[in-house]
């Protein structure tokens, strides 16, 4: 009869020792989930910061880009007038030395 009783006992420690954690866990998960959400929240807020950003620096480096290109456009056009200047004043050196 005695052992039947610490087996009983043990069986109720067990059951009360489980209800407790489920409870307390429960407690804590919601808890926990609010934080996570919180977390979830501040998460999106920086991706949605973080795609303005690329997407205002994609911008710049369009402008940059078309910047450039204008740039070698113009740097072409001055090569071009440069080697025309150098093809009249070698004629012209050639025709004075002719002479």
């Amino acid at each position: 009869m005695n052992v039947k009783i610490k087996h009983q006992l043990r069986i109720f420690t067990l059951i009360a020792v489980i209800g407790a954690v489920a409870g307390l866990s429960g407690c804590a998960t919601s808890g926990r989930a609010d934080d996570l959400q919180a977390q979830l929240n501040t998460l999106s807020a920086d991706v949605d910061a973080a795609k303005a950003e690329a997407s205002a620096a994609n911008a710049r480096a369009d402008e940059a880009l078309g910047a450039a290109n204008s740039a070698v456009n113009v740097a072409n056009e001055a090569n071009r007038r440069s080697m025309d200047t150098e093809t009249k004043i070698d004629r012209m050196f050639k025709k004075a030395m002719h002479k």
